[in-house]
């Protein structure tokens, strides 16, 4: 991404190409939700990415019922030995959350300047709407428009 570009980022955007860890094991998601818990509130807002952006933070009762769903969910339709479609900003005092759709994973790891978008955020910051913040590169878009042109 060019220097530019990242000046005219929302701060979310931002926040949200900054720098994760991976949960890469069960067991590393089980101690993340652990530590969420005992530091729960209601200061959480959650993202659906690609739904519509939320506008007010939920209820720390609210964020224990999405994340008790969102693990099972996890759970159930990632039906692997490992996690590995889940990052955080910090284990330990998390802050922003990345959760990946087990049914639309494409690349979730590694490096990109487009990376996929996750299907949910958990995020102590407002969030913006991250397709518009990201939309497909211009060659796809050209692409896309010429396909049915």
């Amino acid at each position: 991404m060019k220097q530019a570009d990242k000046k005219t980022l929302h701060p979310f955007a931002e926040k949200f190409r900054g720098l994760y860890y991976g949960m890469t094991k069960w067991p590393d998601l089980d101690r993340l939700w652990c530590n969420l818990k005992n530091q729960l509130d209601d200061n959480w807002f959650i993202y659906a990415v690609g739904h519509e952006v939320p506008e007010a933070t939920r209820q720390a009762d609210a964020v224990l019922k999405f994340v008790d769903e969102i693990d099972a969910l996890l759970r159930k339709e990632h039906d692997e030995d490992y996690c590995g479609i889940v990052y955080v900003d910090n284990a330990e005092t998390p802050s922003f959350i990345k959760i990946f759709d087990p049914n639309n994973l494409g690349v979730s790891c590694g490096f990109s300047n487009n990376p996929p978008l996750p299907g949910w955020i958990m995020s102590k910051m407002k969030p913006c709407d991250l397709n518009a913040a990201f939309p497909p590169p211009k060659s796809r878009q050209r692409w896309w428009r010429q396909l049915f042109s």
